[in-house]
């Protein structure tokens, strides 16, 4: 059920009853294989939410929850692979997830390089880490580096990880940048001031040089974007499905493509 909110949309789950569980999935795969190129999202931006509450519903440890939700993301790129998804971010740690107890975040650096590592393992994708790495542990920010230069040449999906990540952290350095590009050019701040523009700012986030998120997914049944891709979501449309993501499926990301088929993007026009 797509139930509209303001000029966005939220998703329920639906129950689906098994014996037609099939035919519904196939029925949806081959409207998503019939839409035109631009009717597809290029990019689609994944806040992975719901493994802590997925773990606890298990009467398990949060890492529990974790490393299910990791297990999953190679699935899920396929299916991105299989709608022809040009760009994927995933957003694996926030910068407010850093001050999470050491008991919890440990484990879960720790699970967020294995899964980084496996996925660049793959040599199907060029996998770009984005975020403050240098908040994080050394050895987690060298790890992340060195699986973006092993993967730069690859010439599949772009998977961004985000990790450390918080969109005003993001806008912050991009000024921060942007200034201390301007002064090394001995550019003055009037001077600066006086030709600044949004594009100036857009070339210096972590995704620069990529196309927005047309398509921002969020689980666990959450209305909010958190703080994440700020600036890169001003004209995404947004789908909150109910399932936790360590549960999320293919028919679910299949509902999300086409509810994003189905939008009429005016883009502020």
């Amino acid at each position: 059920m797509l139930v509209a909110v303001g000029l966005r949309a939220v998703v329920s789950r639906p129950f689906v009853a098994p014996l037609v569980y099939g035919p519904y999935e196939r029925r949806l795969a081959r409207h998503v294989r019939a839409l035109p190129p631009e009717r597809r999202p290029r990019h689609v931006g994944v806040i992975l939410d719901g493994n802590r509450r997925w773990a606890r519903a298990a009467g398990s440890h949060p890492t529990a929850g974790h490393r299910a939700g990791a297990d999953k993301i190679e699935e899920f790129l396929g299916w991105c692979e299989e709608a022809g998804v040009e760009v994927v971010t995933l957003w694996l740690l926030s910068t407010d997830n850093l001050a999470r107890s050491p008991d919890e975040l440990a484990p879960l650096l720790a699970i967020i390089e294995d899964v980084v590592g496996e996925l660049g393992a793959t040599g199907r994708w060029r996998v770009h880490p984005v975020g403050a790495l240098d908040l994080l542990p050394a050895e987690t920010a060298q790890r992340l580096k060195e699986v973006g230069a092993s993967t730069a040449g690859c010439r599949g999906t772009v998977v961004n990880v985000a990790v450390g990540y918080g969109g005003r952290r993001e806008i912050a350095d991009a000024v921060r940048a942007m200034l201390q590009e301007h002064a090394g050019r001995g550019t003055t701040i009037e001077e600066l001031a006086g030709s600044l523009d949004v594009e100036h700012i857009a070339e210096h986030l972590y995704t620069k040089g990529q196309p927005d998120p047309d398509l921002v997914i969020r689980t666990s049944g959450e209305q909010r974007l958190g703080g994440f891709l700020l600036w890169q979501s001003a004209h995404s449309e947004f789908y909150f499905c109910e399932a936790y993501w360590p549960d999320f499926r293919r028919v679910d990301f299949l509902r999300a493509l086409r509810a994003y088929s189905l939008r009429h993007r005016r883009l502020g026009t």
